[in-house]
């Protein structure tokens, strides 16, 4: 990195001008309005009683919290599942909030754990396999900056890839002890607030009475 690159990056504001973050906040952006476009069609074609919804209902009476758990342990690690949609999603269809967000956090945090685990058993070599040299060295230079701070802001901003930062925690041998309460908490208050937004989302498309 140039010492042009470096300067940069000198205030927290400037984040975004990183190639990586610029374009996962890009990516967070276009989900997001696609989400919301959805959202309105489903408004606007009046199918909180159609087959849809009935069948989207029945799948997650089916597999309820436990598929929730399982689904944001994987979307913890580096799998891309989205869940904060996962999150809306559930809560839009009827699941309960209060467990809905505790098994969502738990989950998501084991995910977390799993990478810092990974990262901090097998070293560089294996998240070399999941990151960039690159992206490694720029992650680096942020942390040393900014530290749990930058770590803190990653898991309250769902588009920024926090998964990312969990591997690098693991593989600085970081204390455990803070990046659980630091994994846990942003996550908390995220999904607790997603999840009021998709009951909401629910009631005003239907879904809900």
């Amino acid at each position: 990195m140039t010492m042009e690159r470096e300067s940069t990056i000198k205030k927290f504001s400037d984040l975004i001008t990183v190639p990586w973050i610029k374009s996962s906040i890009i990516l967070g952006i276009i989900i997001t309005a696609i989400g919301l476009l959805v959202i309105f069609l489903l408004k606007y074609f009046d199918l909180g009683g159609s087959q849809l919804f009935v069948d989207a209902k029945a799948l997650m009476e089916g597999y309820g919290l436990l598929g929730i758990f399982f689904a944001t342990i994987l979307a913890g690690t580096v799998v891309p599942l989205g869940s904060p949609a996962l999150v809306v999603a559930a809560a839009s269809l009827g699941m309960p909030k209060v467990p809905l967000v505790l098994v969502a956090t738990i989950g998501f945090t084991l995910g977390m754990l799993i990478n810092y685990g990974l990262a901090f058993r097998l070293g560089r070599p294996y998240v070399m396999k999941k990151v960039s040299a690159e992206r490694l060295e720029e992650t680096t230079r942020l942390w040393n900056r900014w530290g749990w701070i930058l770590y803190t802001i990653f898991g309250l901003i769902p588009v920024l890839p926090v998964e990312l930062l969990s591997l690098f925690c693991g593989l600085l041998k970081t204390r455990l002890d803070v990046f659980l309460a630091l994994s846990f908490t942003p996550r908390l208050i995220v999904f607790a607030i997603l999840a009021y937004f998709g009951e909401y989302v629910g009631t005003w498309i239907g879904f809900l009475s």
